[in-house]
C-alpha cells in the first residue's frame, strides 16, 4: 500500500516538473516583446481608457505614441499637463496648447415640449427606442432615457425632465456620453470661454415641420447668420456655429451682438452653457485629473430592463 502511494507521488512529481519545464520554455519562446518606451508612456497616462483620444484605451494610445503616429496632446482626461509630460518623454519639445473639449447637448426640449410622442412598450433605453419608428414626433431630438448619463463614469450628467444636463465642474471631456447617444445629439466642442454659445437643436427639417413637433426647435430663419455671418451658417434649415472661428477672447462688441441674437431668436434655441472646470480657463496649466476608469455600461439582460407600458 505504501509502495503504491509512493509510486503515485513520484509520478505526480515527475508530471508537475515536466509541466513546469514546458511552461517555462513556452513563456520564453512565445513571449511578446514590449517596447520600453510604450511602457513608460503608459505609466504617464491616467489609465481612464475612456476613448477620448480616439483610441480604444490608454495602451493603444501609448503604442501609437511610441511609434510616433500621433501627437501627445490627445488625452482629454489628463489635459495639457499630461501632454507636456508625454512630449518630454518622447523628446518632441513643447506641446502647442490645445483647447480642451467638452460635450454640449444640441436639444433644448424637455419632455413636455416634445410633441407627437407615441406609446412605447420596449426597454427604456435611448438605443432601443431609436430603433422604433414614431416614438416621438422629432426624429432628431433627445429621447430622454439617459444612456449618456449611464455612460458617464464621473457623475457629470443628470436627467432633468427628460433632458440631460452636464455638470462642467465634474466633466473631463472623455467623450463617453457622445458615443452613447444614438442620435448624435451630444457633440464635443473646443471650449474656449467660460460659457459657450450652443444651438440647442439638431433638427434639419423645414421650420414648419419643426413647429409641429417641438416648442423650442430651431426654425432655420437665418437671423443669426445674417447678423453674424462669420460665426453662424445655415445647414439644411438649421443654424450651426463654426467653433473654429469662435474667438477665445470675449470681445465687447461681439458679446453685445451675441446677446442681441440670443434675445431675437424666435424659439430661444441659442443657449449659453458652462461653466467648465477651472483648468479650462488656462489650458496649458494645471495637473492631470484623478481619473476613474471609464467603462461603457454593460448591456442588461432582458429581465433586468425597465419597460414602458
Amino acid at each position: 500500500m505504501l509502495a503504491q502511494a509512493a509510486i503515485a507521488a513520484a509520478v505526480l512529481l515527475v508530471l508537475a516538473g515536466s509541466l513546469g519545464l514546458l511552461l517555462t520554455i513556452a513563456s520564453r519562446r512565445l513571449a511578446v516583446a514590449v517596447d520600453p518606451l510604450e511602457g513608460a508612456l503608459m505609466a504617464l497616462l491616467p489609465g481612464a481608457n475612456c476613448g477620448g483620444c480616439g483610441f480604444p484605451g490608454c495602451r493603444a494610445y501609448a503604442r501609437a505614441l511610441a511609434g510616433h503616429e500621433v501627437p501627445p496632446d490627445r488625452c482629454t482626461v489628463g489635459g495639457p499637463a499630461v501632454g507636456r509630460r508625454l512630449a518630454a518623454r518622447l523628446g518632441t519639445g513643447a506641446v502647442t496648447p490645445a483647447w480642451p473639449r467638452r460635450p454640449v447637448v444640441h436639444c433644448g426640449a424637455v419632455t413636455a415640449q416634445r410633441r407627437g410622442r407615441g406609446r412605447y412598450l420596449g426597454p427604456a433605453t435611448c438605443a432601443e427606442m431609436d430603433a422604433v419608428a414614431g416614438v416621438q414626433g422629432c426624429s432628431w431630438g433627445c429621447l430622454g432615457e439617459g444612456d449618456c448619463v449611464a455612460a458617464c463614469a464621473y457623475g457629470a450628467m443628470r436627467l432633468e425632465e427628460g433632458l440631460p444636463r452636464i455638470d462642467y465642474d465634474r466633466c473631463v471631456g472623455c467623450g463617453a456620453c457622445v458615443q452613447a447617444c444614438p442620435r448624435e445629439v451630444i457633440e464635443s466642442i473646443p471650449w474656449k470661454r467660460d460659457r459657450m454659445l450652443v444651438v440647442a437643436c439638431r433638427n434639419h427639417d423645414p421650420g414648419r415641420s419643426v413647429r409641429d413637433v417641438c416648442d423650442v426647435g430651431c426654425l432655420g430663419c437665418g437671423r443669426c447668420s445674417r447678423a453674424l455671418p462669420e460665426l453662424f451658417r445655415i445647414e439644411g434649415d438649421l443654424a450651426v456655429i463654426d467653433y473654429d472661428r469662435y474667438e477665445a477672447e470675449d470681445d465687447i462688441e461681439e458679446a453685445a451682438a451675441l446677446d442681441r441674437i440670443r434675445e431675437q431668436c424666435p424659439m430661444k434655441s441659442l443657449v449659453l452653457l458652462g461653466p467648465p472646470p477651472a483648468s479650462v480657463a488656462e489650458p496649458d496649466d494645471g495637473e492631470p485629473h484623478e481619473a476613474a476608469v471609464v467603462r461603457a455600461p454593460p448591456r442588461p439582460d432582458v429581465d433586468d430592463l425597465d419597460w414602458r407600458g
